[in-house]
């Protein structure tokens, strides 16, 4: 290819796209106001806490998520509080429990049917499938698409197969319009759809895509955010991080490789993504560390998962990894045995999960 997608050369973005026109607080007409003019200073401050309902109440240190707190376990293993770091705006520490909290609520919404391969498609099938998503997880690699364009896209593939009978030979043309709607959402700067046909070998036309994208876009009714296990992965390799007994990138690399596996299975979709990104760390601590205990008092309040809560995924999670030297879709396993990802995918998979790990 002549140019790569990811290139933003000579873009320049707009300060006035990210401003907010909410009403609520309307800037003083006032351009220039003496420090010494303390009546309307004092006016000012007195309307902007008042819009803004600031609280001098000041919440007690140590209290994790008391709005949402879960009982403690019955251990000397203390909860450690991965919201702590105040001064970091990307964190969002003083809203974080809130956020997911909505993402648990919402992720019952937007997910697709377990059970349309057998009720809705006749001329396509799970292999089919997989053969897809092993191949987008390519196009994924070649583009340098962000992970939460690949998990939506996969996402959107599914509900829309749900409640629509689909043709082989349109199965691809359904997932790169997939993949071009989630760039859209997540990139930056996301491929034009003249390259999503490119890497089809112009199998199909862009006017093809263009329509299936709309036929896609009308069926979803334009419902494009939906929680996936990356949003949630996020978050629970935080809270396993909060004891360091591995080096971090490589429990987080581990974790993204064993959610990605999950994404070739037709069966792991009557998993939810939070379940599923859950016992992802869970996986991911025991085959870094087999010989110690996985789940901790932190991972429990964080997730809102008990050990046995997790045990049926994370059996066909752990299946998944060890048949997985021998699968016929490699995409993933070579994408997790570079170097950049720590190699993950070349670790070695304990053939069996001590039974105790799952006891409470």
């Amino acid at each position: 290819m002549d140019f790569s997608p990811t290139k933003s050369d000579g873009v320049s973005v707009s300060m006035d796209e990210t401003m907010s026109t909410c009403d609520s607080f309307k800037s003083p007409e006032v351009e220039y106001m003496d420090s010494r003019d303390i009546p309307a200073i004092e006016s000012i401050e007195r309307k902007t806490f008042s819009n803004l309902y600031i609280s001098d109440h000041v919440e007690e240190t140590g209290n994790i998520c008391n709005r949402d707190a879960i009982v403690e376990m019955e251990t000397d293993d203390k909860i450690i509080d991965v919201d702590d770091n105040y001064m970091d705006p990307q964190l969002c520490a003083t809203f974080a429990c809130d956020i997911y909290k909505h993402l648990r609520a919402s992720e019952l919404k937007k997910r697709p049917s377990t059970d349309f391969m057998e009720k809705i498609q006749k001329d396509i099938n799970c292999n089919m499938r997989s053969i897809l998503i092993d191949w987008l997880v390519e196009v994924a690699e070649e583009y340098r698409l962000v992970p939460d364009t690949l998990y939506l896209t996969v996402n959107y593939i599914d509900r829309y197969l749900s409640g629509n009978m689909m043709n082989r030979q349109r199965l691809q043309l359904l997932g790169v319009a997939c993949m071009m709607i989630a760039a859209k959402y997540e990139e930056i700067c996301a491929p034009q759809v003249e390259e999503f046909c490119y890497i089809t070998d112009n199998t199909y036309f862009k006017e093809e895509v263009l329509e299936m994208e709309s036929s896609v876009l009308n069926y979803l009714k334009f419902e494009m955010t939906a929680a996936t296990a990356k949003c949630f992965l996020r978050r629970f390799v935080r809270a396993a991080q909060g004891v360091n007994e591995v080096p971090s990138m490589q429990l987080e690399c581990m974790a993204n490789y064993i959610a990605e596996l999950s994404l070739l299975e037709y069966s792991m979709l009557r998993y939810a993504p939070s379940l599923i990104a859950a016992s992802a760390i869970f996986l991911a601590k025991f085959i870094l560390l087999p010989s110690k205990r996985p789940w901790n008092s932190t991972l429990q309040h964080y997730t809102l998962y008990k050990p046995s809560d997790l045990s049926d995924c994370v059996k066909d999670l752990h299946r998944l990894c060890c048949n997985n030297h021998n699968s016929t879709l490699p995409a993933i396993r070579e994408k997790y045995n570079q170097h950049k990802y720590k190699c993950v995918a070349k670790k070695y998979c304990p053939p069996t999960i001590p039974s105790e790990f799952f006891h409470n």
